[in-house]
């Protein structure tokens, strides 16, 4: 378009104004949209110079305000992420300061330093007079562990009255010896070796295998005391230092522990003992004693105060004991023996039971009314039987180891020996039991009379458990002990026969020999109540007075 019909347009659209000042827009269209950017902007400032209420000032303005417009949105938008980036740069920086104080840092001696000045605790061990060598005999000689490997369980634990806690305490006193850390050295000493160890490993891995699942153990004729028969296996995991928080049979010795204290009645007797349940209560009580005493846990401490509390009150009042806890004249020396084994279980242990220490001195005097002519008999008459060794045992225990009955009911005992296929020794019945009590009863008098007995007894033990290659738990290998040609029913259950017998190669660190003289140990005062020697950390022998 030219200029001059440009000009022509844009005065003939000023012309042609309406009233009120309104260009009209086709026109002022056609002739903005022919300028140039800078043509366009020339008008426009022109336009602004006419007079505030004139058409070209008002269409000037809104042609100013319709350019700017984005211009001035593009520029706010700037703004506000210039303000944000701003507002985020401050915001980060952190200005505070802190007042930091610089030490020097310390000399630390060496590790190899301090390990030089400690001196190493001496390990006091008993006194064993005589290393234990195997016999030349052939049969004897091959003393070989079937799993040489011998692992131990953790430290024992305690839990509280309500649930199991596996936190680890340290056995002390009398219980020291069962730590592992003591164990093999205790073994060692004892005359026991790895042979003896593996064949315990297996028992009480074959027991773990046979448990029932209400916590008891039982089998053939034994099924009619199953209280009796989880006291003694019981028992068997406790002489190893095993508790409810042991990593291997933790679970075992719980579940066994539950058994017997449900097992429990008001009276103190125990459901599950067998005939004249009076054997049963002993063991049961005995077990439950000796748990409190390694774990301090109360429920099991309640539960053995109720229980031996019945055997202090079944006492006769010359201090022996009789079926059924019966008061007549009849004593017992079988049944004297457990119930004075659960009641040192008992002293040990710290229980608080009324009567304890009284009974204690009065079952000495029950043991002595049925000794005679150098032995103990079954009864007073001594016409029941030999029973010097259950005798003998208890007077060790209770804190008279020099007595004259037990000098001489040793010396009695010192020609036994032992034969498994020819268990005749010294009745022809009752074989584990006598050797159980044998056992431990040379065991505390130590010397050569201990000796000539583990050589043949240990070994043979070994020898003569049935061993399952990899059939236990994680492939382990179990074992227990079936002697057929012992005569006595209860005596053919194999968890009964293979408690006893654990329980035997366990002796070597069960207690400490009594052998190991404290104090006033020698007195033999048969008025003065045992100690409760478990509380006394570097006086910690079995025969305090």
């Amino acid at each position: 378009m030219s200029e001059q019909i440009h000009d022509e347009i844009l005065d003939g659209a000023m012309d042609g104004m309406v009233e009120g000042g309104e260009l009209p827009q086709k026109g002022l269209e056609l002739v903005f949209d022919e300028m140039g950017f800078w043509e366009k902007w020339g008008k426009v400032f022109e336009f602004l110079k006419a007079p505030s209420d004139s058409g070209e000032y008002r269409y000037a303005k809104n042609e100013v305000v319709r350019i700017a417009s984005p211009v001035t949105a593009l520029a706010i938008n700037i703004l506000l992420v210039a303000c944000l980036f701003i507002f985020v740069k401050f915001s980060t920086e952190d200005n505070s300061e802190m007042e930091v104080d610089i030490y020097e840092p310390e000399t630390v001696e060496e590790l190899e330093d301090i390990m030089d000045e400690l001196e190493p605790e001496p390990i006091d061990l008993p006194d064993v007079t005589d290393v234990i060598e195997p016999p030349d005999n052939a049969a004897i000689t091959d003393f070989t562990d079937p799993a040489p490997a011998v692992d131990f369980s953790p430290n024992p634990a305690e839990f509280d009255a309500v649930a199991l806690v596996k936190s680890p305490i340290i056995m002390k006193g009398v219980f020291g010896s069962r730590n592992p850390g003591m164990r093999g050295a205790y073994l060692k000493a004892g005359g026991g070796s790895g042979a003896t160890e593996g064949a315990v490993l297996r028992a009480l891995r074959w027991m773990k295998k046979m448990q029932k699942d209400n916590g008891s153990w039982g089998d053939k004729g034994t099924l009619r005391a199953p209280a009796a028969i989880t006291g003694l296996c019981l028992l068997c995991y406790l002489a190893h230092g095993e508790t409810p928080a042991s990593k291997e049979f933790g679970e075992t010795v719980e579940y066994a522990i539950q058994y017997l204290i449900g097992a429990l009645k008001d009276n103190g007797n125990f459901t599950g003992t067998g005939s004249h349940h009076v054997y049963g209560n002993g063991i049961a009580a005995y077990a439950l004693a000796e748990s409190y005493g390694l774990t301090k846990i109360p429920t099991i401490g309640d539960a053995a105060e109720k229980a031996c509390t019945r055997i202090v009150n079944g006492q006769q009042p010359g201090g022996g004991f009789d079926y059924d806890y019966k008061k007549g004249r009849r004593s017992d020396t079988s049944v004297i023996s457990w119930q004075l084994q659960a009641l040192k279980a008992a002293k040990l242990a710290g229980l608080n039971i009324s009567g304890l220490d009284a009974a204690l001195v009065k079952g000495v005097k029950g043991l002595k009314a049925n000794y005679k002519n150098g032995k103990f008999g079954y009864v007073k008459s001594h016409n029941d039987g030999d029973l010097t060794s259950a005798g003998v045992l208890c007077m060790q225990l209770l804190g008279h180891a020099q007595d004259q009955t037990v000098v001489r009911g040793l010396s009695h005992m010192r020609n036994w020996t032992t034969d498994w296929d020819n268990p005749g020794l010294p009745v022809p019945r009752n074989s584990f039991y006598h050797w159980y009590y044998i056992t431990q009863a040379k065991f505390h008098v130590g010397g050569e009379d201990w000796n000539a007995w583990n050589r043949k007894c240990s070994p043979m033990l070994v020898q003569k458990q049935i061993v399952e290659k990899g059939v236990g738990i994680e492939g382990k290998d179990i074992g227990h002990w079936n002697n057929p040609k012992i005569s006595r029913g209860y005596e053919h259950g194999l968890c009964y026969q293979t408690a006893m017998c654990t329980l035997m190669l366990e002796v070597y660190y069960r207690y400490l020999p009594t052998f190991k003289q404290v104090g006033a140990a020698a007195q033999d005062d048969a008025n003065a109540p045992p100690a409760a020697d478990n509380d006394k950390e570097d006086d910690i022998a079995i025969d305090i007075l």
